[in-house]
């Protein structure tokens, strides 16, 4: 029998290419001189793609030249670099790797916020410049006493707040809708929480929805004490209003792991001392992208053996089977 064909646009880990080249039939288009003449070769039998971000935007330009396509596997929990829109108009299925990251992540931003508030990033570039014997690292400012909002309670979100109740911080938190099964504060919107807490963590997905949800009034909401961190997705911050209320001291200082436009970063945050900047690794150990790796292979093996993918995202979550 004939093995599904499967499309991989660009370079995924090596244990991810072994494991389909064992079950597919798997198309490197990196390894291609000319990409554009090898999926006009090809793309109609593809029926699967493995991509990450690596692989820009996956849309309508895609779909086009891939009509056969039945199934996009994607690497990570966020999939905003997939027009889920377009696909589930085609009844393309996507996936996502949900779970197997949220306490990878959890610890990055427990370690982020760490790293922010008593600027450690800070006093390591002091001592390693031979200041210590000058005079003593400047105080830093404190995470005791201080309260705590996290735009987006999903299953990374509680996993936060369960690292910061060992910390003794207050916690409320905003999203689409009050969990009734939930003790913290809700606050009903992004800067009525920014308002009611120094420290505001983001969380949300990306995407056309929550692009520039944090914006300039959340920041002043937030306050001149105030503390935003950032692991969710760059767009969701009006980069230019943080880059503003960094400069204008509208609020204290930010902790990014994330940014508008990867892997570039607007010189005004990197030449900013007061800002503690991390190239996107909230999910970056090797377990943990092992693990993720392992669930693209695992939804491309479901779809065409159940025809039903593992973790298929809500957009796209249809019960159409493969064709076999």
């Amino acid at each position: 029998m004939t093995r599904p064909a499967i499309l991989m646009p660009r370079p995924m880990l090596p244990g991810v290419i072994a494991a389909l080249e064992d079950r597919f039939e798997l198309h490197r288009l990196w390894e291609r001189p000319d990409e554009d003449a090898y999926l006009a070769e090809i793309g109609r039998r593809i029926r699967g793609m493995a991509v990450s971000t690596l692989a820009g935007r996956i849309d309508e330009s895609w779909f086009d030249r891939l009509p056969a396509l039945e199934v996009v596997a994607n690497f990570g929990v966020g999939y905003d670099n997939v027009d889920v829109k377009a696909a589930a108009a085609r009844g393309i299925v996507v996936t996502n790797t949900p779970g197997v990251l949220d306490e990878e992540v959890a610890d990055l931003t427990l370690g982020l916020l760490l790293a922010t508030v008593r600027r450690i990033p800070q006093a390591d570039r002091y001592l390693r410049a031979g200041r210590w014997t000058d005079a003593p690292f400047p105080l830093s400012p404190t995470l005791r006493g201080r309260r705590v909002g996290i735009l987006g309670l999903g299953a990374i979100g509680k996993a936060v707040a369960r690292r910061l109740e060992a910390f003794g911080t207050t916690v409320a938190y905003h999203g689409r809708s009050r969990q009734e099964d939930v003790a913290y504060d809700y606050h009903g919107s992004p800067v009525a929480l920014a308002a009611a807490c120094d420290v505001l963590i983001i969380l949300v997905p990306g995407g056309s929805k929550t692009r520039h949800l944090v914006d300039g009034d959340v920041l002043r909401a937030l306050g001149p004490n105030g503390i935003l961190i950032n692991v969710a997705r760059g767009s969701v911050v009006d980069q230019q209003a943080l880059i503003a209320a960094l400069r204008d001291g509208t609020i204290l200082s930010a902790g990014l792991d994330v940014f508008e436009n990867e892997p570039h970063v607007p010189p005004e945050l990197s030449a900013n001392p007061d800002v503690v900047l991390l190239p996107h690794i909230g999910s970056a150990s090797q377990a943990t992208r092992a693990a993720m790796g392992g669930l693209v292979v695992d939804n491309l093996v479901a779809w065409f053996e159940t025809g039903r993918a593992i973790t298929p995202v809500a957009e796209t979550a249809g019960d159409a089977g493969s064709q076999g």
